[in-house]
């Protein structure tokens, strides 16, 4: 129950500093949205899992911005997750990308480029490996028979389990 109070508290605390993001969003823990989240924007029916990292500016310019020329060298850019998105545990999100909609970023990617619509992005840097619908068609003809209901009762169980207080 404290662990809900907190994430809905930082959460509030990066809504007012202008992150923006759909009331129907599941965060799976916090995610490390940097020092600008008024540079993020992330659309409806969105999951982000744990450990998910947004990074909106290059710090890197750190090396080269003592020299003449290049005192006032910044890099920051936008991110924008769209409509239906799926990103996965580790993933890295660098400045400037577009995850378009129904697009899914595999766990430990480092996304470094516009994610096309209906598309799985995996790997260091992501790149496209398949189709939102050849994944469908791929999970459907992996599941296993199960019953459904068992399911359920073993789900509500593990829940008991874990939250064992009804508060």
């Amino acid at each position: 129950m404290l662990f809900r109070i907190i994430h809905h508290l930082r959460l509030k605390r990066y809504r007012k500093r202008g992150l923006q993001i759909a009331d129907d969003c599941r965060l799976m823990g916090m995610p490390f949205f940097g020092s600008e989240p008024y540079l993020i924007s992330i659309g409806k029916h969105v999951t982000i899992s744990g450990k998910v990292v947004f990074i909106t500016h290059d710090g890197a310019t750190f090396v080269f911005r003592h020299l003449p020329g290049y005192k006032r060298v910044m890099k920051y850019d936008r991110i924008t997750i769209h409509d239906n998105c799926f990103i996965g545990f580790g993933a890295i999100i660098l400045p400037g990308v577009s995850i378009g909609p129904n697009a899914i970023v595999a766990a430990g990617s480092v996304v470094v480029r516009d994610v096309p619509p209906n598309t799985i992005v995996a790997g260091n840097p992501a790149r496209v490996l398949k189709s939102i619908e050849e994944y469908a068609e791929q999970s459907l003809a992996r599941t296993p028979e199960y019953d459904q209901s068992r399911y359920e009762d073993n789900k509500q169980l593990e829940l008991l389990r874990i939250y064992p207080y009804p508060w």
